[in-house]
């Protein structure tokens, strides 16, 4: 019986501590149509190292971000790679989309952008594409609130989605 015990656990405790091992790769996005400005203001969040280690590899090793080491450059390859990977259409016309500034809180970078002209909202697709070439489960959640809230989850094989209000 004590054999049968001591196989058990050698069995499951590899099971378990495998668990651990396993990290969350996601960035959420909150998308919110102001009527009265015409705009939608837009806050994203993505973990700083996660954006670091793909910014590191498609531009340069020495990228630090939330570090004293930061530099404008640092800051341009981001800016670069956040408007490389996210598009957005309105109505079915892709829009420009103004980066407005960044911030950082504890381990996460958070992202501010605006779309302003927007007399309307009846169709909203999104492309995100961010870390999904370094994560293969990499998922980029987004959140719209107009008069509805609506949610689509974005991923490496499925990086567009359609919200249609109409």
């Amino acid at each position: 019986m004590k054999f049968f015990r001591i196989c058990l656990i050698l069995l499951i405790l590899p099971l378990l501590t495998s668990f651990a091992d396993h990290k969350f790769y996601v960035s959420i996005t909150k998308m919110e149509y102001v009527k009265e400005k015409q705009a939608i203001q837009i806050i994203s969040k993505i973990f700083i190292d996660d954006i670091e280690d793909v910014l590191q590899q498609r531009y340069d090793p020495s990228i630090s971000l939330a570090t004293k080491k930061e530099s404008q450059r640092d800051i341009d390859f981001l800016r670069t790679y956040i408007d490389q990977k996210f598009d957005i259409w309105v109505n079915g016309k892709q829009v420009s989309i103004d980066f407005i500034g960044h911030e950082y809180e504890t381990d996460v970078l958070k992202i501010y952008m605006e779309v302003t002209g927007v007399k309307e909202v009846k169709t909203l697709e999104v492309n995100n594409e961010w870390l999904t070439e370094l994560f293969e489960e990499q998922q980029n959640i987004i959140h719209f609130k107009s008069d509805t809230r609506r949610s689509m989850i974005l991923e490496k094989e499925n990086p567009k989605g359609m919200l249609n209000f109409n």
